[in-house]
């Protein structure tokens, strides 16, 4: 009988390639110091993000840690849930509800527009008193480790749509926070309120922001939009938002980030969101 061990090793990485990466790490890489050895080396990643469509054959872009590469292509998706209101309210905290409340409408609305991706149907609307909402991302939860968001850092990429009547003024806000396992604001993106007039033309606008380089210790994203209209009318006249989204990219900082106390200056968020996160836990409890 022939052992699986005196095969070559292009052939044992190939068998590797078409193995999940959970057993790999959990029952493959303790087998044999081989078996480590080779499911530690970067060809093995490489083909199995081939293999799953994360690059192409003519890739040509530098990748810093082709196992890190394929953890984030695998776990890459948005992590905030009913964007597009498909489901009414559902998964979202209202932080503030006043005039006629929030409401779920089809598009395009009266006097609006459709909104630029087809697939889109439907959006929040706001009222005359301020109107907000928000969902906090618990990144352990969502398959992101410890020592991933601290030494790694991905980028953590935020957009948002929002868009006014075409027959009223209003006034949209946005605040995302990156915090701590204890809602320590670690770092943040909060533009200025932005105002459009009455009678505009009802256009779809897009608001993105990149976190990039942050300060280890991340462990939740809070993100935070809405608004009210500016003519005080009775109804929903206010900011629509819709297909907000938050994805962390397969970019990694440039440099790993040493371990640094927290600054005495930093904020932190009240203590209305999840308890903290239990202790560090291995990669493969993700998988």
């Amino acid at each position: 009988m022939v052992n699986i061990n005196e095969l070559p090793e292009n052939i044992l990485l190939e068998l590797f390639t078409h193995i999940p990466a959970r057993q790999l790490l959990w029952n493959c890489r303790p087998v044999c110091s081989l078996w480590r050895d080779l499911i530690d080396v970067v060809t093995l990643w490489k083909r199995k993000s081939l293999r799953e469509g994360f690059i192409t054959e003519d890739w040509d872009q530098p990748v810093a840690d082709w196992k890190i590469f394929y953890f984030l292509c695998s776990l890459r998706r948005n992590l905030l849930r009913n964007p597009c209101a498909e489901e009414d309210m559902r998964s979202w905290q209202i932080d503030y509800n006043e005039g006629d409340e929030w409401k779920v409408e089809s598009l395009p609305g009266e006097h609006g527009r459709d909104f630029p991706d087809p697939k889109v149907k439907k959006y929040f609307v706001t009222s005359y008193g301020m109107c907000l909402k928000s969902q906090m991302v618990d990144l352990k939860a969502e398959g992101y480790w410890e020592e991933l968001m601290d030494t790694f850092r991905p980028d953590i990429v935020v957009k948002d749509w929002f868009a006014p009547r075409a027959d009223c003024g209003c006034t949209y806000h946005l605040r995302v926070h990156l915090t701590s396992a204890d809602h320590i604001v670690l770092a943040s993106f909060e533009p200025q309120p932005v105002t459009i007039e009455q009678w505009n033309d009802a256009t779809w606008r897009e608001v993105s922001h990149t976190f990039s380089d942050y300060p280890p210790g991340v462990r939740h994203i809070l993100f935070q939009h809405g608004g009210q209209d500016t003519q005080f009318w009775k109804g929903w006249y206010g900011p629509r938002v819709t297909n907000s989204s938050i994805i962390i990219s397969h970019r990694t900082a440039k440099n790993p980030a040493p371990a640094r106390a927290l600054p005495e200056n930093t904020v932190v968020i009240g203590g209305r969101y999840p308890p903290t996160l239990a202790p560090e836990t291995l990669m493969v409890d993700f998988l």
